[in-house]
């Protein structure tokens, strides 16, 4: 491996399972401004991130255990200030809002899953 380089780049997708897939799909889009790019419903419809990279919003078969509920285990997208306030007011109108940081907005899906926003500063590449 190459020193300061990761060995599995960039993102490429998440998927995320949801019990209600027209619920999730309305969070994802009026919370975080999501595009769709692919429409198979009702399996599944996939949003637009940067990069190129999407996030899969797809139905729960029957039987599928759900997100574990109360779980910390976190997605959080990158984000300016102002968008960061814009995703608090929304949240906080749709009851969805799960606390924050200095530099980060918690919340959770209609599944329960947490995701968020952020503008904690990372590395830049190089």
């Amino acid at each position: 491996m190459m020193e300061g380089r990761s060995p599995v780049g960039r993102l490429h997708h998440l998927a995320f399972r949801a019990g209600d897939l027209e619920s999730s799909l309305a969070f994802y889009r009026e919370v975080f401004g999501l595009e769709i790019v692919r429409d198979m419903r009702p399996r599944s419809v996939w949003l637009k991130l940067s990069d190129g990279a999407v996030l899969m919003v797809e139905a729960r078969a029957e039987g599928e255990p759900p997100a574990a509920a109360g779980a910390l285990d976190l997605v959080a997208f990158r984000a300016g200030e102002e968008e960061k306030r814009r995703v608090r007011a929304v949240a906080l109108v749709r009851g969805c809002f799960d606390g924050e940081t200095d530099h980060t907005v918690y919340l959770r899906d209609p599944d329960g899953r947490r995701v968020g926003v952020s503008t904690y500063p990372l590395e830049q590449e190089s």
